[in-house]
């Protein structure tokens, strides 16, 4: 069981990784065609395209959505993670 917990930890942490690569790479100019980059973004667009629709950019075109998606991809990672601990104790 504490193996699982740890493999579901490290994904919800790679993925928090993910989201702030793509964060970082809104900041500056890249190669779209870059595979890395194109992983990056096929693998964080998924989560990342609701949540742009329910948040517009708003008058300064600043996109919150990363940020949303952030808190509660953590949020959910704790929660999940003290269930489990729960569960294996």
């Amino acid at each position: 069981m504490f193996l699982l917990i740890r493999i579901i930890d490290a994904l919800f942490r790679v993925y928090g990784y993910l989201i702030l690569a793509r964060i970082f790479l809104s900041w500056v100019p890249v190669d779209r065609y870059n595979p890395i980059v194109q992983f990056i973004y096929r693998i964080t667009e998924p989560i990342l395209a609701p949540f742009r629709v329910i948040l517009p950019l708003g008058s300064v075109g600043l996109d919150l959505s990363p940020i949303i998606v952030f808190f509660l991809l953590n949020l959910l990672h704790r929660s999940v993670i003290n269930i489990l601990v729960r569960l294996a104790l």
